[in-house]
């Protein structure tokens, strides 16, 4: 079949139950993915920087005729956007991510349970025993003066090793792990996932040295930073959000720490109306490098060898998680736009003289990481209601020697062959790629599943 392509339009202007139409601009954001400052609550409290943005998923919501009765599945659910966003909108939610500390952001953001006023009696109470100790060891975090010559803490020889080098600077670090020590004093309580959720986000965005563009780098060294004016101000952020649902009925939502190709181990079957998505990529991003200072330090990952038994739970999408036994291009051997994108990269690698381990890598991870999302989606069927509606984020890529990925296109052809009705490609947005000189699109393929025959 001929797949249609349509235009995914921006929706005007935000009622008041938070609930969009669907209507038409004219132009499509050249930013799309960015947070607008209506729909920072709860989503901004932990975020990869380009998720896609809330809008997005209630535009779905809206096209897909969702309501209170219905469960939207997310099962590459990152940091939460579409389980928060539904969750907002009164719809239950599901979601499935591997990557543990975004996991964890996500269960965190979706609990609305506690009491606003706790949190910050919590959050006054730990930066006032932080401060103390801090000021114990000739620290004032608050004037960024340390008068002693004070031991700094720092983390073990296996986890130093696990960060990007240079990601955070000493006295930030040390001061991380005091405050990191008083929150802990609450382990066991519900506040304590909060505070750590707030030290998380602080690290990527204030504490540590990290920036984010394409790809994660270090940026301007800090040599010093007021470590716990900046937890508290994430503090604040979330209580100040928790406030405006405190005592209201929203429903439950919950979050798999789950792999997406055996999604049928954590959800029931002939359970799912709905799924809104996007599925990591098919380029070189690592995407638990992303994640890897919060997760380092908040203890997350001990080692490289704690991270790398979570990364074989991930989708293949990049050549730093591929592994000897991977297998899962046995599901794709059959299609021949596949096979062929596969030895067009292999041959440009023989062409260009690369001979590295992971270039040698960039065929087989392609075919891995079709071969992935066709097991995904043969597995979602069980879990699906006849007529269930889903949106797939994806992108077009160049990252393998400058060959041109046209991921939802083969997408479509993937999920036709395994029975789902292809409705419509929706135009997310576009962005320009400087390897190849050239837009890349950005789509939505919203598929239809009929049920079984």
């Amino acid at each position: 079949m001929q797949t249609k392509y349509f235009q995914y339009h921006l929706p005007l202007a935000l009622p008041s139950d938070g609930k969009l139409p669907v209507e038409k601009s004219e132009v499509i954001s050249s930013n799309n993915n960015s947070i607008r400052p209506e729909d920072r609550a709860f989503h901004d409290w932990y975020r990869f920087v380009l998720s896609y943005p809330p809008h997005l998923v209630r535009d779905y919501i809206n096209d897909f005729g969702l309501d209170e009765q219905s469960t939207i599945l997310d099962p590459f659910c990152g940091t939460g956007t579409t389980i928060v966003e539904a969750k907002l909108n009164r719809i239950r939610a599901i979601g499935l991510e591997a990557n543990p500390f975004p996991h964890f952001a996500s269960t965190v953001k979706i609990d609305w349970n506690i009491v606003p006023d706790e949190l910050q009696l919590f959050a006054a109470q730990v930066s006032e025993s932080a401060y103390a100790e801090l000021v114990d060891q000739g620290i004032d975090d608050q004037a960024l003066i340390c008068k002693s010559k004070v031991k700094l803490s720092t983390l073990d020889e296996q986890a130093t090793r696990s960060l990007i080098k240079n990601s955070i600077s000493p006295l930030p670090l040390h001061k991380t792990l005091v405050l990191l020590e008083q929150i802990n004093r609450y382990q066991g309580t519900p506040l304590h996932k909060y505070g750590i959720l707030a030290l998380g986000n602080a690290l990527v965005t204030a504490i540590g040295n990290l920036r984010f563009g394409p790809e994660v780098g270090v940026g301007k060294i800090k040599r010093d930073v007021p470590v716990v004016a900046l937890w508290m101000h994430e503090i604040r952020k979330m209580v100040g959000d928790l406030q405006l649902v405190y005592g209201k009925n929203y429903p439950e939502s919950s979050v798999f720490l789950a792999d997406a190709r055996e999604l049928t181990k954590v959800i029931k079957g002939n359970s799912i109306d709905a799924v809104i998505t996007s599925p990591p990529y098919p380029n070189e991003k690592d995407y638990t490098r992303i994640t890897r200072l919060e997760s380092v330090v908040l203890g997350f990952f001990e080692n490289m060898s704690h991270l790398r038994s979570f990364k074989k739970t991930l989708l293949r999408s990049n050549t730093r998680g591929v592994y000897k036994a991977d297998n899962d291009d046995r599901w794709v051997a059959d299609i021949e736009e596949i096979q062929r994108l596969a030895a067009t990269i292999e041959a440009r690698r023989i062409e260009l003289g690369k001979t590295s381990g992971f270039e040698k890598m960039y065929a087989r991870v392609t075919k891995l990481y079709f071969g992935g999302m066709a097991r995904h989606l043969s597995e979602l069927t069980k879990v699906l209601r006849p007529g269930a509606k889903l949106a797939y984020v994806v992108g077009d890529q160049a990252s393998y020697l400058r060959v041109m990925i046209r991921t939802g296109r083969i997408l479509t052809d993937i999920a036709e062959r395994l029975g789902y009705q292809i409705e419509r490609v929706d135009l997310f947005r576009t962005r320009f790629a400087t390897a190849t000189r050239s837009e890349l699109r950005e789509e939505v393929v919203v598929l239809r599943w009929p049920g079984k025959s």
